[in-house]
């Protein structure tokens, strides 16, 4: 029996493969051509190529780009791109500006100024002869730069396809203590013009009137217009952005061409009762430094503790020599703030143009953290990484804005369950573009599905390239920008309830909480 049931194996003339032991199928690689396309019968025979469904991977600075995604008269990323597709020969003649033509897709698309290190597009190219990842470069600017392409089936989109979106925001480790501001030498050239940037306690060069940022302007009319008698104090309430745990001294001047009202630190002159509000952001947007002078009534020049801690933190010690690190207290409450986003809310409050019950103002957020900095040209940065499905416009950066507000004391934790509410419309600070950029696109059901006939849509192959690429370009332009221009100091003075109102205590029917939000001045 055993020999009769090996009989018809050995004596089999032509083996087929068992159903256990299936024949391998050979994967489309991106570097590699059918045979008809190698092939050429004589010389000087032309050759027809085929176009090949492929996904190009690429990075870019987004510095002097109006976004990614093309517009018509505007300097974009995707404009530069498409038109280096055409000068290559990947693009026909016919295709030229077309891009529905050749299945032109993107895996996300970045806000003016924003950059990318995985980037991806997807669509129909000619990618023959060898060379086309050099041809592509060659007609792009240094500050894009094409990694490499992979072989994709017919059906793929870079944008369907694309599972979840990593997003990375370098904020300087300075923007998240209160007390700390960079210098600028902005405010020094705006002397004596329209613009005038008004001196700040904290620090001597930095200004804090900046034009377009503000919230409500009606509530912003009556918070900055304050009341002076001539004979004294009037007792109406004034409102302020940040102010001192302990009672101290005040007076009012009317001071500034511009008609804004500015206080000075004076002894015996006026109380002022500041309620629940952190000691350590001093009185920034309403005090002013050339306005601090010392008592002419015989007083001591410390005559509070309060006092003593503005003046240490104030102009005397300069912003530089801030004892504040992004320790593991500070690291553990950032994050702990950032938590609040993870999840799928309602984020119409963090962007624009999108209605609370507009459906797509649902985003599923899969992760937010901020447990690593980095040090580039000298500066130290806190590094956010976000990961999400899908995000809108402005959506990130203003996810950061409210976080940095938080972390300044400029606004509380239970603020951002308020602005993720259907219900609550709010006016959400929005922190600058230099320091975001799009870290990697990711396709992780696509690739499960197509891993035996296809090769894997990753970064994978191009990690080394993307972080020298990160940088050179990327990360050396968010420090230089910092500090020659000074953004993010700068943006720091937009935070304060002058401009952005509705960053001041909520109760829990969504109303100014009054109490906790005003400071009462009584004349004596």
């Amino acid at each position: 029996m055993e020999n009769s049931d090996k009989t018809p194996i050995s004596s089999s003339s032509s083996p087929r493969p068992s159903a256990e032991e299936p024949e391998p199928k050979k994967v489309k690689m991106s570097t590699t051509t059918s045979d008809d396309e190698q092939c050429t019968t004589a010389e000087g025979t032309k050759i027809r190529y085929k176009r090949r469904k492929v996904a190009i991977f690429f990075a870019y600075c987004g510095v002097g780009y109006q976004g990614m995604q093309k517009n018509p008269g505007a300097k974009t990323i995707e404009g530069e791109l498409e038109e280096a597709l055409y000068v290559s020969g990947a693009v026909p003649e016919q295709d030229r500006g077309l891009s529905k033509r050749y299945d032109w897709a993107r895996s996300a698309r970045t806000d003016k100024g924003v950059s990318a290190v995985g980037q991806v597009v997807s669509g129909r190219f000619y990618i023959d002869p060898p060379g086309f990842v050099e041809r592509l470069n060659s007609n792009l600017p240094s500050q894009i730069r094409i990694f490499g392409f992979k072989r994709v089936t017919a059906s793929f989109s870079a944008k369907k396809f694309c599972d979840r979106r990593r997003y990375v925001y370098l904020i300087p480790v300075f923007a998240l203590d209160p007390c700390c501001h960079r210098d600028r030498e902005t405010v020094l050239a705006s002397l004596g013009s329209e613009n005038e940037l008004v001196k700040c306690l904290e620090c001597s060069e930095r200004g804090r009137k900046v034009e377009g940022l503000v919230g409500n302007s009606k509530r912003n009319l009556e918070i900055e217009t304050v009341n002076v008698e001539t004979n004294g104090l009037s007792d109406r309430n004034v409102v302020v952005n940040s102010g001192v745990t302990e009672n101290v001294d005040v007076s009012l001047s009317n001071k500034g061409e511009n008609g804004l009202n500015q206080e000075s630190i004076n002894v015996g002159e006026g109380k002022v009762l500041v309620e629940e509000v952190n000691s350590k952001n001093g009185l920034e947007s309403v005090v002013s430094a050339q306005d601090v002078v010392v008592p002419s009534n015989g007083g001591s020049e410390n005559n509070s503790g309060a006092l003593e801690e503005e003046k240490v933190n104030g102009e005397d010690t300069p912003a530089k020599k801030s004892v504040f690190t992004y320790g593991e207290k500070e690291r553990e409450r950032f994050n702990k703030i950032l938590k609040y986003y993870v999840g799928t809310h309602n984020f119409h409050n963090f962007t624009t143009r999108i209605k609370p019950e507009d459906p797509s103002a649902h985003r599923f957020i899969i992760s937010f953290d901020a447990s690593t900095t980095v040090v580039v040209d000298g500066m130290e940065f806190v590094k956010c990484e976000i990961v999400g499905q899908s995000f809108m416009l402005h959506q990130i950066r203003k996810m950061m804005g409210l976080a940095v507000a938080i972390m300044r004391n400029c606004a509380p934790e239970s603020l951002i369950d308020k602005a993720l509410q259907k219900d609550v419309s709010i006016t959400v600070p929005t922190a600058p573009e230099v320091g975001l950029y799009l870290d990697e696109c990711f396709f992780t059901s696509y690739n499960q599905k197509w891993k035996d006939t296809h090769e894997e849509v990753s970064m994978k192959a191009y990690e080394k390239e993307a972080e020298e690429f990160k940088m050179k370009y990327i990360y050396s332009h968010i420090a230089s920008t910092e500090h020659k221009e000074g953004t993010v100091g700068l943006w720091l003075h937009s935070l304060n309830h002058r401009n952005y109102a509705d960053l001041r205590i909520l109760d829990e029917e969504g109303v100014m909480n009054d109490k906790k939000s005003e400071f009462e001045v009584v004349a004596e």
